[in-house]
């Protein structure tokens, strides 16, 4: 009969971790996986809401590839907004990568990018060289987000926010 108890209490304890494990893994699954989709309409409201782009231009495919060399089969889907003018360097684009392997190579491609316009602007108009030297370039989950505004530190807040 003592065997018997011991026994039910050694099955029991097992069984209760084991459940107790698999509740705590699957909540941190639960919890990434629904990061991972935040909808790039969304992000791209926040960012309306603390910086006024409707001086910018909205990029599309053509315009991701020629400012970053970024095919468009590497994003899932993707928002970029450009100065309207040559002589101003804001940049904002929130690229949702098809393939985590390629966060990499899509920060190395828009840093070339960075490289680029800070050479072009060094001499040029240092106001606008100081922007880019303040960037953000970062990635959440599957997410690359690239920055270029006197307001990047907002913009920067609201795109993390989204991702809460």
């Amino acid at each position: 009969m003592k065997n018997f108890r011991k026994q039910s209490k050694k099955i029991l304890i097992t069984l209760f971790l084991l459940i107790f494990s698999t509740c705590i893994f699957s909540a941190c699954s639960n919890s990434a996986e629904s990061n991972k989709n935040v909808a790039i309409k969304d992000i791209s409201e926040k960012i309306s809401s603390v910086t006024d782009v409707s001086q910018m231009k909205e990029g599309n495919a053509e315009k991701l590839k020629k400012l970053y060399n970024i095919d468009s089969k590497e994003a899932e889907e993707f928002i970029l907004y450009t100065a309207s003018s040559n002589i101003k360097v804001d940049e904002i684009a929130v690229i949702k990568v098809k393939d985590s392997n390629q966060i990499e190579n899509i920060k190395k491609k828009i840093s070339k990018r960075i490289e680029k316009q800070s050479t072009s602007f060094k001499d040029y108009l240092p106001k606008e060289y100081n922007l880019i030297e303040k960037h953000v370039l970062k990635n959440k989950d599957n997410y690359v987000i690239f920055i270029i505004s006197q307001d990047a530190e907002k913009i920067e807040k609201v795109i993390d926010e989204s991702f809460k």
